[in-house]
């Protein structure tokens, strides 16, 4: 199977955030109640009912304001800090390449959340589960494209086939710099090791508010190197602590019965 990724073309982007509410319509999130913070943003960071949103960056050059818009959400990295991070394989690769939460499995350790570079995992505190973009896999099963690039009006947002949407990628920033945009480029080529969603950007990554240069830290590679391995011997070690102490308890009931 040809790996699919979506290309977000951030100089595209109008902002008028059809992506997000298709988003939200799609995965049935319900709509938050959210504060001015001084930005156009709304809601103003992710959360475990927004898994994707548009981010809004002012500029001023030469006494002239301008905006830099970009959708953004989960990357599905390749070398994916969350999957690392995780103790009980919560967080793992689809057969399509991204990477999603298993519920079931999820145990609400947050481990995720904070790993990741890029700040888009969400922890529900109503189910004590953690919740991010899904790359719409159920949509991807049935051969449908995400909701947000099927909602997208101005092509900002293409879904497709990698090796396709790298050479529309790389196409855009030879334009984009022929317009004099010297500083257009392509994010998430070699970011973690890559990523399932790729950006055009006209300007630094910085000024869209992405990290320069994001990695898994190494306190989670050691974690994941060294202890994660033993993560079976400590469930059985806890599961052999709970029988003991259950039959503990038991032979005390029994003693307390056999005394009256």
């Amino acid at each position: 199977m040809a790996q699919l990724i979506c290309l977000i073309d951030a100089s595209k982007c109008i902002g008028c955030r059809a992506c997000q509410v298709a988003c939200k319509q799609w995965n049935q999130l319900p709509a938050e109640t959210t504060t001015f913070e001084g930005s156009y943003e709304n809601p103003p960071r992710f959360s475990a009912q927004t898994w994707m949103r548009v981010v809004y960056r002012e500029h001023e050059e030469e006494g002239k304001v301008s905006f830099l818009m970009s959708k953004q959400g989960c990357m599905h990295c390749t070398d994916a800090a969350c999957m690392q991070a995780c103790p009980t394989g919560a967080l793992y690769r689809t057969e399509f390449g991204t990477v999603n939460v298993d519920t079931v499995k999820c145990i609400g350790c947050n481990y995720c959340v904070a790993a990741c570079p890029f700040h888009v995992i969400s922890f529900d505190r109503l189910t004590n589960k953690a919740q991010k973009c899904t790359f719409c896999y159920d949509r991807l099963n049935a051969g449908l494209q995400p909701a947000c690039a099927n909602a997208c009006p101005t092509g900002s947002i293409q879904f497709g086939d990698y090796r396709e949407l790298i050479g529309n990628g790389q196409d855009r920033v030879e334009e984009l710099q022929a317009a004099g945009k010297t500083n257009a480029t392509m994010y998430g080529l070699n970011e973690v090791d890559g990523t399932a969603m790729l950006y055009v950007l006209a300007d630094k990554p910085e000024k869209y508010g992405l990290p320069v240069d994001p990695q898994v830290s190494l306190q989670t590679r050691i974690w994941s190197a060294l202890f994660k391995p033993f993560r079976v011997l400590v469930i059985i070690a806890v599961g052999f602590g709970l029988w003991v102490n259950r039959s503990h308890s038991k032979k005390i009931e029994q003693a307390k019965s056999e005394a009256k």
